[in-house]
């Protein structure tokens, strides 16, 4: 769900949460600013709206000019001195991920073609190459839900409709094509970049792109407000790595695009935000099967409910405000 990192200088922008929306929902202006920048916005403190962070990458040295005009629309902390970092001579996304151990989590083993090692006999390999969006498997989130993704089957758990939300590079997706491949698959991201590598990526791992059965259907779309989405529901198995605040506010639309008795992955969130997450789907008719925390990250299994009798059916709009880049892992 991140977009590219393409400069090699960085400006830092404390703001709020609602800012940072604002800027994404009102791009004309960005369109305008030369350099232009890449943006990524960030949480600084859990569940604090008023603390949040807007990173601009640059190709060149931006001017003041244009430092100014970013500020000018982030309003509570206009008179905050940004900061700017001069950036190595490189392209520090895919850079920063060349190095990364290969990952072997449950029967899936996830590397990249600088660092691919020796695949453990057995095991499923991905080829995730550093690029333009984040999700290859080095994190804890995405090993988690690795994890967990082949406990399931291990626990001779069978799915025919499945949706990744928030897919990042497509690994999750990948991997439970890999476990099933007879179902109908669908992954989405807030992000059109992440999309387009989630296609690439599926090309080099041999897995089909389309709306056929065994085939992955992709869309970018802000939560689950996509026609495609919603169309392929009700979905027996759905997965979202993101963060805690916007897994939080899908709590109703997920519930109201999963079948009763359906299996629901969710990570990204830290173990200090475990609570509030369960909270929010409890709520929703969700109880919690397994947790396996990885380091400070923990990835929950939950269960829908099956109701029985009349219930008033949830309304939701199925959107998050999360903005792109709102999320990054490897």
């Amino acid at each position: 769900m991140v977009q590219a990192m393409s400069g090699n200088w960085k400006v830092q922008f404390p703001c709020t949460r609602a800012e940072a929306e604002a800027l994404h929902e009102d791009d004309e202006w960005f369109a305008l600013l030369d350099p232009m920048p890449t943006i990524v916005a960030e949480e600084v403190e859990a569940f604090n709206d008023d603390k949040w962070q807007l990173n601009a990458y640059f190709a060149a040295k931006p001017k003041k000019a244009v430092i100014k005009a970013i500020q000018s629309r982030l309003s509570s902390t206009v008179k905050a001195k940004p900061v700017v970092e001069k950036l190595p001579d490189a392209d520090w996304v895919v850079m920063s991920q060349q190095g990364l151990e290969p990952v072997h989590a449950g029967r899936f083993y996830v590397h990249t073609s600088s660092n691919k090692g020796t695949v453990p006999d057995g095991a499923t390999p991905f080829l995730i190459e550093a690029s333009r969006a984040f999700g290859t498997g080095g994190h804890e989130t995405t090993s988690g839900c690795l994890m967990m993704l082949d406990t399931m089957k291990r626990a001779g758990k069978r799915f025919e409709l499945i949706a990744d939300i928030g897919t990042g590079t497509g690994l999750l997706a990948f991997a439970a094509h890999s476990l099933w491949p007879k179902a109908y698959l669908t992954a989405s991201d807030i992000d059109p970049v992440s999309v387009d590598v989630t296609a690439d990526n599926a090309r080099v791992n041999n897995v089909p792109c389309g709306v056929a059965q065994g085939q992955l259907a992709l869309c970018a779309a802000e939560g689950t407000a996509h026609p495609l989405i919603v169309s392929r529901a009700p979905y027996d198995l759905v997965t979202a790595n993101i963060l805690a605040g916007p897994l939080i506010e899908l709590a109703p639309s997920i519930a109201q695009i999963m079948d009763e008795g359906g299996a629901l992955i969710l990570a990204g969130l830290l173990n200090t935000q475990a609570e509030a997450v369960l909270r929010a789907y409890r709520r929703h008719g969700f109880r919690l099967q397994k947790r396996v925390d990885c380091g400070d990250w923990p990835c929950l299994w939950l269960v829908k409910r099956r109701v029985y009798g009349w219930k008033r059916p949830v309304r939701a709009n199925g959107r998050t405000s999360q903005p792109p880049g709102d999320f990054g892992t490897w």
